[in-house]
């Protein structure tokens, strides 16, 4: 098959990119190269079933352009800084919103008909039920991220209605691992870096997180994608895990990692910043029952981060 990934450049987009080539698919990358980097497609590059396109997902031509030939579209290019939405309110509904929309929009000028969407637990807000299911219904939206993502679930699901698409949409947590470009383990050791015996702490340190490794999210995407349960006009999956940790814990590993003991500051709320979900945790019980499961516990996933994070010095000076 011929796929093609927004975001391709990108965290997850990259390790996705490599994981279609050895599986010996066609693979076009379309990134606008603003927060993917060329380095991790290094290895893609050296495959003669690979193209890089640089573009941008707010460009409806240069989108169907690319994607030309395609069966099959990853949409996972987004603005997935949520904490900073309230400063740039914009950049949520341009870049997860409309470019969803775009994508849509390229796919029916294209024909291609198969799409699957990286959307996010963050739709549900803060739900009253956990492990909180694919069917919970929705409370207030709490960050521009969320209800932008929600509203690029809501368009996609009404072009599979209106234009006979199939759909995919992920729900995920924040995702670690190698290629990771930002989050809180990202944050955590710029931090120690920069002063190993004290380090500033968003929120009271108790708010209570998922994580989930990258090739975990990979393995179940795939998985999903090509399972014989799962081929209805529009399927939506929670990923993730079926624990949690304290944003103390974690940085408890972290610190262990690297041999420190820093004073530990807190802002003092439950909250890390406005939108931020005091508790996330997903009920991943309709993907389990495909037969996947997560290889790596949370723990494992920090520390993988960190050790790719340790490896990868350069990254921390381009961020």
């Amino acid at each position: 098959m011929h796929f093609l990934v927004t975001g391709g450049a990108g965290f997850i987009g990259s390790n996705l990119v490599d994981r279609l080539l050895a599986d010996g698919h066609t693979v076009t990358a379309y990134d606008n190269l603003t927060t993917g980097f060329p380095l991790f497609l290094a290895t893609a590059k050296k495959n003669p079933n690979f193209r890089l396109v640089e573009g941008d997902t707010l460009n409806l031509e240069a989108l169907t352009n690319a994607m030309r030939g395609c069966d099959f579209v990853f949409h996972l290019a987004a603005n997935a800084d949520v904490r900073y939405g309230l400063e740039y309110p914009r950049k949520d509904l341009e870049q997860n919103t409309i470019a969803t929309f775009n994508v849509l929009e390229a796919m029916r000028h294209s024909g291609t008909k198969r799409i699957a969407f990286s959307s996010t637990g963050s739709i549900y807000g803060e739900p009253e039920i956990f492990p909180t299911p694919e069917n919970c219904p929705f409370p207030i939206q709490t960050s521009l991220y969320g209800a932008s993502k929600l509203a690029g679930e809501g368009l996609i699901q009404a072009f599979c209605e209106g234009f006979d698409f199939q759909g995919y949409i992920f729900r995920f947590v924040s995702i670690l691992g190698e290629r990771y470009t930002h989050g809180h383990v990202f944050d955590f050791y710029q931090k120690l870096r920069a002063n190993p015996n004290e380090i500033a702490v968003l929120g009271n340190g108790q708010q209570r997180k998922s994580y989930l490794y990258v090739q975990d999210c990979i393995n179940a995407i795939l998985t999903v994608i090509n399972h014989p349960q799962a081929q209805n006009k529009v399927n939506i999956f929670n990923l993730g895990t079926d624990e949690y940790c304290q944003v103390n814990e974690s940085l408890g590993w972290i610190c262990e990692k690297l041999g420190l003991n820093p004073t530990r500051l807190y802002s003092g709320t439950e909250r890390g910043w406005i939108g931020d979900s005091p508790f996330i945790l997903l009920d991943c019980a309709k993907m389990r029952a495909l037969g996947w499961k997560p290889t790596l516990t949370i723990r494992q996933s920090v520390e993988k981060t960190l050790e790719y994070l340790i490896e990868s010095q350069w990254l921390l000076e381009e961020r």
